[in-house]
């Protein structure tokens, strides 16, 4: 019987239906959760979604003392169906080759289109903490180790192609929309399938020689624009021509280990031959005709195996831009995120949200709000009053069932250590000596204390923030600005000057900058804010930035401050 959890979150109930599930149909058996990607390009965010949520399950079951195995199928013996923006246009010459025969990008190290994307994507799985059993379907088809399966989807394609017609909204013969479906389907559902694109999917060749769910690789030019003109069942005896180069030949398809089973066949085998029991799917897949749904009927009435449990996942955004696809170019990877964000906070976007529920992944300042929430969910979680379902997200967040990930051991608010960078450009000496003033009662003390969260703030200020939005601390005191300030203006600066010494900490320069224009008003430093207050407050913000650094914004004064030093601040406040 499945364990019954006590926390709230949808990882704990998927993990509760799979364990049941699996009971149901293997007792005893290692629980198999699966995904699977394509490396036909940059693997990114939104494909991420496909690991990490079965990941996220399968992480819970061995939690709970359960083993179970997290296969990653690389979909690496798809064809190759587009040069993407920014490849020498003479890769087309490739297009229908597997991925794994057309070479890498220029430049790249790796011996094959489908290695260098694989390899980008296996690095970041790691730092994730994904643990995962890859299995290449280059090697599983080109080895023979689908050989079986292949035959018996053969001897089944007059099956399989009954299941596939319940779904055509065209005759196979004439191409013209059918006048009656064998299957009633909702009009409006079939509007949707065809509008998406997921029901005119690969499903195989029906011309004039019968349907054939398998497509062979031509042996000569390695492309699958190819056509099987003959099957026998009882010798297998094929014969194919193929229409890029004009090679025929006729094969033994139980000798012959150069094609693969279309899409919507090949999906439902997996699942019968692995034994799947939990496997997402994107929401292109809900709609009728498309491989989820096609796949669930023929793994039961061809394969004789059952559809896994799966919810489908919505897609995954970057703030500003819309929904991803990996046809086009420059849409961010889990590298590029890795890059400005620790694994943990990445792991967290994905599990503190269902998987039906659409999130966006900040790459622009919204990241710096992102590590505020982060930072103050640990805290709870450390106190104890974080609620069930946000301590179970952050728990699967910071480790799996292997142990806990790497972490910041001083894990610094981000947007201060954006700032710092911002201000000191990278330099190890002045950085440290910021650093170690935020808080003088318990200074940091080596760099290595503020890493890698330190590593990832400097890329990201570097990197994702435009020149002119970087903050450049002036060399020289606007003379000309300090000498039209009026008395309160020169006053609010001589209070804050006043107080330095007294102040110079993080929190200490904090009350003080807040402090200045409540002292002005006859408040207390600890007054609370009225509208009126707050009008003075930014009306004296703002002059501290158009003397430190020019602007009417910049990062936090606090840490701007002790970022500029207090002899440079006093020197370009007038002092």
């Amino acid at each position: 019987m499945a364990q019954q959890s006590t926390e709230t979150d949808w990882v704990s109930r998927f993990a509760d239906e799979v364990i049941a599930e699996a009971e149901r149909r293997a007792p005893g058996k290692p629980i198999v959760c699966a995904s699977g990607l394509s490396p036909s390009g940059p693997i990114h965010l939104g494909n991420l979604r496909e690991v990490m949520t079965p990941h996220l399950v399968a992480d819970e079951i061995r939690r709970r003392g359960h083993e179970c195995i997290h296969v990653l199928s690389w979909d690496d013996y798809d064809r190759y169906r587009k040069v993407p923006a920014g490849i020498d246009p003479s890769w087309a010459e490739h297009i229908g080759k597997p991925l794994t025969s057309v070479p890498a990008p220029p430049g790249s190290p790796y011996g094959s289109w489908a290695e260098h994307f694989k390899a980008a994507m296996e690095e970041s799985l790691a730092e994730l903490g994904i643990e995962y059993r890859g299995i290449s379907q280059t090697e599983q088809y080109t080895s023979g180790v689908y050989r079986e399966q292949i035959l018996h989807a053969m001897r089944h394609r007059v099956d399989i192609d009954g299941v596939l017609d319940r779904y055509r909204t065209k005759d196979k013969a004439t191409g013209k929309p059918k006048k009656q479906q064998q299957k009633p389907v909702d009009e409006a559902e079939l509007e949707a399938a065809e509008g998406s694109g997921a029901a005119t999917e690969d499903d195989g060749s029906a011309g004039a020689a019968g349907y054939y769910p398998y497509k062979p690789y031509c042996t000569v030019c390695e492309k699958d624009l190819t056509t099987v003109t003959s099957y026998d069942d009882e010798s297998t005896e094929m014969a194919y021509t193929c229409t890029a180069c004009g090679h025929s030949e006729t094969v033994l398809l139980r000798e012959f280990d150069h094609g693969k089973l279309v899409w919507k066949v090949d999906w439902p085998m997996r699942w019968a031959f692995e034994g799947v029991v939990f496997e997402p799917s994107g929401v292109d897949h809900s709609s009728p005709g498309s491989s989820y749904v096609v796949g669930g009927q023929i793994v039961r009435e061809v394969f004789g195996g059952d559809q896994p449990i799966g919810p489908m996942y919505a897609f995954v955004g970057i703030s500003g831009m819309a929904k991803m696809s990996s046809s086009k170019g420059g849409v961010p990877t889990p590298g590029d995120a890795l890059k400005i964000m620790e694994a943990p906070l990445l792991r967290w976007l994905y599990a503190r949200r269902k998987p039906n529920q659409s999130f966006k992944i900040a790459f622009d300042q919204e990241i710096q709000r992102l590590y505020d929430e982060w930072d103050k969910l640990a805290a709870k979680v450390a106190d104890g009053s974080a609620q069930p379902a946000d301590a179970a997200a952050y728990k699967r967040a910071v480790g799996t069932a292997a142990g806990e990930l790497p972490a910041t051991p001083r894990p610094l608010p981000y947007r201060t250590l954006a700032s710092v960078m911002d201000i000191t450009a990278g330099h190890d000496e002045q950085t440290l000596r910021i650093l170690s003033e935020l808080d003088p009662d318990n200074p940091v003390t080596s760099l290595d204390e503020a890493r890698p969260r330190l590593d990832k703030a400097e890329y990201w200020i570097t990197t994702q923030v435009p020149a002119d939005q970087r903050t450049i601390v002036r060399d020289e005191p606007d003379k000309e600005l300090l000498g039209s300030l009026d008395e309160q203006g020169r006053a609010s600066l001589r209070l804050l000057l006043d107080g330095l010494d007294d102040h110079w900490s993080l929190d200490g320069l904090t009350t003080l900058v807040y402090g200045v224009p409540k002292i002005q008003a006859g408040l207390e430093p600890d007054a609370k804010p009225t509208p009126e207050l707050k009008v003075a407050q930014r009306s004296f913000f703002a002059l501290l930035y158009h003397l430190l650094v020019g602007r009417d914004t910049g990062p936090r004064l606090p840490t701007l401050l002790l970022a500029v030093g207090a002899d440079r601040v006093r020197k370009l406040l007038g002092d």
